[in-house]
């Protein structure tokens, strides 16, 4: 009898765990570490294989240890904690202003990170799932105080979430992270989408928001004058102008992503094999990772790599159908444009599709800050699934979560 009880809360508790999310990342981790292996071995650095794997081994590991952690928390506990997390978030982004490390300002012209020795820490990754948490509330709290939409509470709603935007883009335009930046916007974007606002409302904004987007192109190629006048850099310029035409200077400015391309396009369909590397890549530990799945794998294996993010993607949709929790589906369609757009910008800028803008490749990509903050996204998501039979014969509504 005891024998039976104990299989069947076992079994209870692997119901609760979503494998088919765990599945994903852990086949993304091994094509991670595959990639990074091949990318160490054929550098032109110093580095010690042995400690980047080893280093690396042990982001994943600390992602795996935050992810069973956040599992434990449910819906009511994770709206309690927004606002802490966010707070927390804005505090690293000011302090990182202050103690930010010098050689990397230096090297990238970005004021991200904290070094302490070897190690370094970028907040901003840790803030990106804080921002997601913090708008899942906000949204939540305004759609449960105002049922029926109107343009007036729509525009309030609005307003509501351009105020918790406002802070993180002041901080990190102050730090100089621009691709950061999309990101949060990107999140941001998504949802206001599904937040429930009226079309009349988020069909002009998006045709601002392209009109501003085609002008500054415009800007970039015909006036760069007014573009520098509000604060743009000489390198982004660079990154445009070797976006807008790769070729024109392969030796200089577009030398990474010229060679990045002629990596992906050697690979062909098949790939030239594991740990084969004849194209030299800058950073295609990090940034660049997809040039070497690309040269090693082609593009078959570029193709499966895609399918994989779309495979986790599509489980994280269906937690949303399953569990029917309103503040679920905000977190979860946050993690999942962080997510896709780390995706799309990252592989986009690889094959010359989009302009360069540093941002790795989720669970991919050598670096423990980024690896850390999509952990947490995929913690949130596996607390849904893990809370959701405590939520079936529940009576409380969002109104509880106040």
């Amino acid at each position: 009898m005891l024998k039976k009880q104990f299989l069947s809360m076992k079994a209870d508790d692997d119901a609760r765990i979503d494998w088919g999310i765990i599945f994903c990342v852990l086949v993304l981790a091994v094509i991670g570490m595959v990639s990074i292996y091949v990318a160490v071995k054929h550098d032109t650095s110093t580095a010690s294989i042995t400690r980047v794997m080893l280093s690396q081994a042990i982001w994943y590991t600390l992602g795996a240890i935050i992810v069973i952690f956040l599992m434990q928390f449910d819906a009511e506990q994770l709206w309690k904690v927004a606002p802490v997390a966010y707070g927390i978030g804005i505090f690293l982004l000011i302090m990182v202003l202050i103690f930010y490390s010098r050689s990397y300002a230096a090297l990238t012209g970005a004021k991200s990170w904290f070094a302490l020795g070897p190690f370094t820490f970028q907040p901003s990754e840790i803030m990106k799932p804080a921002f997601i948490l913090m708008m899942g509330r906000v949204i939540t709290q305004h759609n449960s105080e105002y049922y029926e939409h109107t343009m007036r509470t729509d525009w309030l709603l609005l307003g509501k979430m351009i105020a918790w935007l406002i802070p993180v883009a002041v901080l990190l335009k102050l730090q100089n992270d621009f691709g950061t930046m999309l990101v949060f916007f990107a999140i941001f974007g998504g949802m206001v989408i599904v937040s429930g606002l009226t079309w009349r409302i988020i069909a002009p904004v998006i045709a601002v928001a392209t009109v501003l987007g085609s002008t500054a192109i415009f800007l970039v190629v015909y006036n760069r004058a007014i573009l520098e006048k509000i604060g743009f850099k000489a390198y982004q310029f660079s990154r445009i102008d070797s976006w807008l035409d790769p070729s024109a200077s392969t030796n200089g400015t577009s030398y990474q992503l010229w060679q990045s391309m002629k990596a992906i396009g050697s690979g062909q369909l098949l790939g030239k094999g594991f740990n084969v590397s004849k194209v030299y890549v800058p950073v295609r530990e990090s940034d660049m990772i997809f040039s070497v799945i690309g040269e090693n794998f082609g593009f078959i294996g570029s193709c499966l790599l895609i399918f994989v993010y779309l495979l986790l993607i599509f489980q994280m949709i269906q937690v949303i159908f399953d569990t029917k929790n309103e503040f679920y589906a905000y977190i979860s369609t946050g993690v999942i444009m962080m997510i896709l757009f780390h995706v799309f910008e990252n592989i986009g800028m690889s094959i010359g599709l989009l302009p360069l803008t540093g941002i790795p490749l989720p669970f991919v990509s050598q670096g423990g800050s980024a690896l850390l903050g999509n952990m947490m996204g995929i913690g949130f998501i596996m607390s849904m699934r893990y809370h959701y039979k405590s939520y079936m014969f529940s009576n409380q509504d969002e109104s509880d979560f106040k």
